[in-house]
């Protein structure tokens, strides 16, 4: 979506036009969704997050400051939420491997999965601060600059967290017998 019709779709929602509120959230819904689903490993809480997140963002409209991005904001209320509810919930689950065919063979799928399970659990070991910036890196894919505005911290907080996480997971998975 171009800024300005962003913007745009903002000050309609914010004015009290529901179909532009509802054109903001078909353009984030799934960016909200996968947050939250990488953030509790679990889908119906990821749903349950996504709509909580969606309420309070319209709740909160009026206070939204439009010199910053309307996407940081909402990946930001996105990433709160999902870190208040992991602390209500306090559990530890196995991330999905997925079930998805990409034309591997069974055997190969199946090591793959191992490694992908191997890989969630030692995700879900990492502190919210950790497994934030590796989800945000790796999975969404946002750059050290985006991350740095979204999650209001310096890029060489968001570098040296990103470092520090990787290392832990590479030392997590390597007592596991995983490596690259």
């Amino acid at each position: 979506m171009i800024e300005t019709d962003e913007e745009a779709l903002v000050e309609q929602a914010r004015a009290g036009d529901p179909k532009a509120f509802g054109k903001l959230v078909d353009q984030y819904q799934r960016v909200v969704y996968n947050l939250a689903l990488r953030m509790v490993n679990d889908r119906e809480e990821a749903e349950d997050i996504a709509q909580t997140v969606f309420v309070k963002v319209f709740q909160n409209l009026g206070s939204f400051d439009s010199r910053h991005r309307f996407f940081s904001w909402i990946y930001r209320i996105a990433l709160n939420e999902s870190l208040n509810h992991r602390g209500r919930r306090r559990r530890h689950e196995e991330l999905d491997p997925g079930l998805e065919s990409n034309g591997r063979s069974p055997d190969e799928c199946a090591a793959l999965g191992e490694v992908g399970t191997e890989i969630g659990i030692a995700l879900m070991q990492l502190t919210a601060d950790y497994r934030t910036v590796v989800i945000m890196r790796h999975f969404l894919e946002l750059n050290q600059a985006e991350m740095s505005q979204i999650l209001e911290v310096p890029e060489k907080t968001v570098k040296s967290r990103l470092h520090s996480a990787r290392r832990l997971l590479g030392e997590m998975l390597s007592r596991k017998g995983i490596t690259q």
